[in-house]
């Protein structure tokens, strides 16, 4: 099975891109992840604003409760299709550095994902 690829755009043949379904899932989370609560007009608690951290003060208060938001966010969202481990925030010399570890559920195959950000020190 195929889905529509995210960030849409066009395949090699013209087409419009497909992905995988784990690259699909993977894209969902980036989804969640970096979209703004209020940003979706159907939707206006979609969303953990993970982006609005970069240019906030980087602190281990900030990472914890980002990554309180960042648990909270995807088991609403997406808590029937995967099944969080780990969630892992830590901000260190100006970096913030976001790790998930979780388990496709229709599968039951582990996966983890993780993203890098520099940010304010």
């Amino acid at each position: 099975m195929s889905f529509l690829a995210y960030p849409y755009h066009l395949g090699g043949d013209g087409r419009t891109a497909q992905a995988a379904a784990e690259d699909h899932l993977r894209q969902m989370i980036e989804q969640l992840l970096f979209t703004r609560p209020g940003e979706r007009v159907n939707r206006p608690d979609f969303g953990c604003g993970l982006l609005d951290t970069v240019f906030a003060p980087n602190s281990a208060e900030a990472a914890a409760a980002l990554q309180l938001t960042i648990s909270s966010s995807v088991q609403r969202w997406l808590g029937d299709l995967i099944s969080v481990q780990v969630v892992d925030v830590t901000a260190k010399e100006g970096t913030l550095t976001v790790q998930l570890s979780y388990t496709v559920t229709a599968t039951g195959t582990p996966a983890a994902a993780g993203w890098t950000f520099p940010g304010s020190p």
